[in-house]
């Protein structure tokens, strides 16, 4: 009995030190894991020293919350371990670390792809003779559905069979398909509508009238439903219920969405320019704006001014930048920032110097109804 007593001792001793272990383990991720992104600043420096300041300023320092979080999740995700004796509290808590650790790493991926496309994306798409444009906006998107694809894959692994659950749907959706086809064809435009995003609710929108509408709408979405969307009129603020499987193959205006961006750039001259050089820099400028995807065509307007009291000259550039969304407009300003560098350069080239004033100013103009 004496030896029974001492194994059943020695067993509770060691799960309560697993228990320790564990709690050291969890405390000691939530520290460790906010030095995330000096590890990886440490890790560039060894694979690239000489480029680690950019490079770290550019793509880790933007989202090292991010990195913070994602490495704590994982160091926590790795301290579980010690918890496996205790299988319906591991099997518990395992879910939830688990399910934050997938869906933080995907975070993270899509922002880093982000900031990677931003620093360096448009100058590899210019190099290779393509138009930096939407495309690049574009590939952000097939890499988020990429991102999310492998997330739902790697969370499925080991819990249920998805590639049989998604055989079975499709069997079943075949026989669904012709006893419901007319709630599946409203639930598809939901579906198109939902992946598209052509509008959201709070954006005003223009319905052209057709077979469908008896009359052109033009109003504020108040809601997507699961079958139809509601568009209160501007005018009567009467309420249209409009089908989305209609919706879905409509030509739809969306007022909200033209963004337009007024921009402010303020070049000093260290000299008084001639009038040879006062038509030089506004053919360059001009030249640049104009061949600039994203740029108002002819909406550019340079107006160059003389100091009498310092003896030199200014330059200020007017223009719009048009975009649809938030990451399109960003999109626009970076590649402006290209092409100021390419327009000093070119001016520095013909013996113009000047220092642009810092930082650009960006005007919200309002939308026209």
């Amino acid at each position: 009995m004496d030896v029974v007593n001492q194994i059943f001792a020695f067993l509770q001793k060691e799960e309560i030190r697993n228990i320790e272990l564990f709690i050291v383990f969890f405390l000691a991720s939530l520290v460790i894991g906010r030095y995330t992104p000096s590890l990886i600043k440490v890790l560039i420096q060894r694979l690239s020293p000489q480029r680690v300041t950019g490079i770290y300023a550019k793509l880790i320092d933007p989202i090292s919350g991010l990195f913070r979080l994602s490495g704590t999740i994982f160091l926590i995700s790795l301290s579980l371990d010690f918890l496996k004796e205790y299988r319906g509290f591991y099997r518990f808590i395992q879910f939830f670390i688990e399910i934050s650790l997938i869906i933080s790493v995907a975070w993270l991926a899509s922002r880093l792809f982000r900031q990677l496309v931003r620093s360096y994306g448009i100058n590899i798409v210019r190099n290779l003779g393509y138009t930096a444009d939407d495309l690049l906006l574009v590939s952000e998107t097939v890499f988020n559905v990429i991102v999310g694809f492998v997330a739902v894959l790697t969370f499925a692994k080991d819990r249920f069979d998805l590639v049989g659950l998604l055989t079975g749907l499709g069997i079943g959706g075949l026989a669904i398909a012709f006893a419901a086809q007319k709630t599946l064809e409203q639930l598809l435009g939901t579906l198109v509508l939902y992946l598209d995003r052509p509008f959201i609710p709070g954006e005003y929108i223009r319905l052209p009238a057709n077979s469908q509408l008896s009359e052109e709408i033009f109003g504020r979405v108040e809601s997507i439903g699961l079958r139809s969307s509601k568009i209160r009129t501007a005018a009567k603020s009467t309420l249209f219920i409009v089908p989305n499987s209609i919706l879905a193959n409509l030509q739809i205006e969306n007022i909200t969405r033209g963004k337009k961006v007024m921009v402010l750039l303020y070049l000093d001259f260290n000299k008084k320019l001639e009038e040879r050089e006062k038509a030089l820099v506004k053919q360059v400028m001009k030249e640049s704006t104009d061949s600039l995807f994203g740029i108002d065509p002819g909406s550019t307007n340079i107006a160059l001014q003389e100091n009498s009291e310092e003896k030199n000259s200014r330059a200020r550039i007017t223009f719009f930048i048009l975009g649809t969304s938030e990451n399109s407009i960003e999109l626009r300003k970076r590649l402006l920032e290209l092409a100021n560098e390419k327009v000093s350069k070119k001016l520095k080239s013909f013996g113009i110097e000047f220092v642009m004033e810092e930082p650009n100013v960006y005007v919200e103009s309002p939308v026209t109804l």
